[in-house]
């Protein structure tokens, strides 16, 4: 069920050999037993049979390398479905203006990204003194802790880890967790989740953002998409109560219409946050950007470091932006592909939470034992034992071609028959 991967960080493993699904042509690979580069390795996790995955510091998916090279195979044989990317990759849009700015890079990229500001503001009708571009969202979900050094921060639970991770890595503050409930689809109350950010507030800080709260929408690794009316309703709040409210809107591109990137204008505690690596496939450029508040915006470029979006990812985010044919194809496609996978769950008796995104959550009684034998068939997807909320019943799987889509499905099914 869960968006990300841990980056083969497995826990509990049997030691006994693992079964492998039986092998078939086409690009999935079947491994028999045999040794890998790996094995032997100070600190690897042992599959039995000779396999040998790596333990990792990292918590998200996509490092096909590592995989890659365990197994001894060229990267191009990974089917990657931790990582929730468009399956369509960067457009030829995208493509063209790369290979025509390969002649920029003797020159530093522009610091202020004026020029992709400027589009990106035109793109959503908003003002481009209020934006801040980032090297992916992520260094914007670090930036805002390490700037404004809150007492106190709200996180729902399950969610993109990094919000903590941010939060505890700039300070040592007081993280609280909003527990989101399984038997509700790990849906937000609304009415909950003010009454939670009500009780953290201290009445007579002296800080103008001593509390904080996040919002992943939709949510990351379930997702769970709270319409713009609930989203809204909370941001009100935060208004009323002076807490500084983050929602990062990384999937919002699938429900464009649920946004409230332009509901930043109407209020000083509202920050939206945007990724172009899902949606736009730059997950290897790292483009991201933030609207903000505009008298946070000097103390945010205070902590900011320079050229961290570099002249290649400038470029293809704007040819990217407003590119409606490849949009359209995307949200086709990714229909398409969600009305066949969840008719297939439905058929093959696969547990799976509703998504609004480009992922799907799944419950496993025998997930870890599932997750270990696709990946000696070359196959990787999230395992989502390390989300605060969750335990190790849990899968994130990314929707992808449909001949990707079918082989994690036919494997899937193996073990439901066993």
């Amino acid at each position: 069920m869960k968006v990300q991967n841990s980056e083969y960080r497995i826990q509990n493993i049997d030691k006994a050999p693992l079964p492998l699904a039986p092998s078939r042509k086409g690009r999935g690979v079947n491994l028999t037993p045999s040794p890998l580069k790996g094995e032997g390795k100070r600190g690897g996790d042992s599959l039995g049979s000779g396999f040998c995955i790596l333990s990792s510091d990292t918590s998200h998916g996509g490092n096909i390398y590592r995989l890659a090279e365990e197994l001894g195979l060229p990267e191009s044989k990974i089917i990657d479905f931790s990582a929730s990317i468009n399956p369509l990759g960067v457009s030829k849009r995208v493509g063209d203006k790369i290979k025509k700015g390969l002649k920029d890079l003797s020159h530093y990229p522009d610091p202020d990204t004026k020029e992709l500001r400027g589009k990106i503001a035109q793109y959503h009708d908003i003002e481009p003194e209020t934006l801040l571009c980032g090297n992916g969202s992520t260094e914007l979900i670090y930036l805002v802790p390490r700037a404004f050094k809150p007492e106190k921060v709200l996180i729902p639970s399950p969610t993109f880890s990094e919000y903590e991770r941010a939060c505890n890595f700039s300070n040592e503050l007081r993280v609280t967790s909003y527990e989101l409930r399984e038997k509700n689809n790990f849906d937000i109350n609304t009415d909950t989740f003010i009454q939670t950010m009500d009780k953290l507030v201290t009445r007579h800080s002296s800080l103008v953002t001593a509390v904080m709260a996040f919002l992943c929408n939709p949510n990351n690794p379930t997702g769970r998409l709270m319409k713009k009316e609930e989203v809204l309703k909370i941001a009100e709040a935060a208004k009323k109560l002076k807490c500084l409210l983050i929602v990062d809107e990384a999937f919002i591109d699938f429900h464009p219409e649920e946004s409230v990137i332009k509901d930043t204008h109407d209020n000083p505690y509202l920050i939206v946050l945007r990724s172009m690596t899902k949606f736009y496939a730059l997950t290897g450029l790292r483009v991201g950007y933030g609207v903000f508040p505009s008298y946070l915006i000097n103390k945010l470029k205070e902590f900011k470091e320079p050229w961290t979006v570099n002249t290649l990812a400038q470029k293809a985010a704007m040819a990217a932006l407003g590119d409606n044919e490849y949009i359209g194809k995307t949200l086709r496609l990714i229909k398409s592909e969600k009305d066949f996978l969840e008719g297939s769950f439905r058929k093959i008796g696969i547990e799976f939470f509703p998504s609004d995104a480009n992922f799907y959550l799944l419950k496993f009684n025998n997930a870890n034992e599932i997750i270990l034998s696709l990946l000696k068939k070359g196959i990787l997807v999230r395992d989502c034992s390390n989300f605060k909320g969750l335990n190790g019943s849990y899968i994130r799987i990314a929707v992808k071609s449909r001949e990707d889509n079918m082989q994690l499905l036919e494997e899937l099914s193996l073990w439901q028959k066993a």
